[in-house]
């Protein structure tokens, strides 16, 4: 929430004329219930986005050329399920039978060329979802947050699946600045040389 996903993903697709896809977060019927009571709809809410998330890598890997993808899934399950579970909100009996889907899922997907990691402050991403305004994040606990955050830096460093580049995104400004945005261009094409074309524009 807040980290800048859906900016990147857009401008990765006007720069390089790439597909992007997006998490269906809004067609979740969980996750309103969710946000209002995480005991009763956590497994729910997991297992709809895990679905969901199957689909749609399935769907990326029939494209041709180079897609950009706002979030994989395995974040779904290496972080937003296993947080649940840590804080007792899936119950053993859901989580082994969630743990089970995935794994079949892994099987049967292709993990992406590049993952690129969008690092922010906890303060920079508490005002981001403040001015955003999307109703349902603004009473997310802070500690939910802050765990979030210590599990993604955990799955981060051990990710082993592909290539992976980390943007410092506090006071990353690719949009508006150039010199910010031809770095960012620069990064990514020399860890997808021969992948991407010539930028569309900058």
């Amino acid at each position: 929430m807040g980290s800048g996903k859906s900016t990147l993903v857009e401008f990765l697709s006007r720069t390089y004329d790439i597909a992007p896809f997006y998490e269906p977060n809004d067609n979740n019927p969980y996750l309103e219930d969710f946000y209002g009571d995480m005991q009763r709809w956590a497994f729910q809410s997991q297992l709809y986005f895990l679905g969901n998330k199957f689909r749609l890598h399935q769907e990326l890997d029939r494209q041709d050329g180079v897609v950009a993808l706002d979030r994989t899934i395995f974040e779904d399950a290496e972080i937003f399920a296993t947080a649940l579970f840590q804080m007792r909100k899936i119950s053993q009996r859901d989580w082994d039978t969630y743990q089970g889907f995935y794994k079949a899922i892994l099987d049967a997907i292709r993990p992406p060329d590049l993952m690129i990691y969008l690092r922010c402050s906890m303060r920079t991403l508490r005002q981001r979802i403040k001015l955003r305004g999307r109703a349902m994040e603004q009473d997310v606990p802070l500690a939910y947050l802050k765990r979030l955050d210590r599990l993604y830096e955990q799955w981060i460093s051990n990710y082993a699946m592909g290539e992976v580049l980390v943007l410092e995104t506090d006071r990353l400004d690719y949009i508006n600045d150039v010199i910010h945005r031809l770095d960012v261009m620069q990064r990514i094409e020399a860890m997808l040389p021969g992948e991407i074309g010539k930028p569309v524009a900058c």
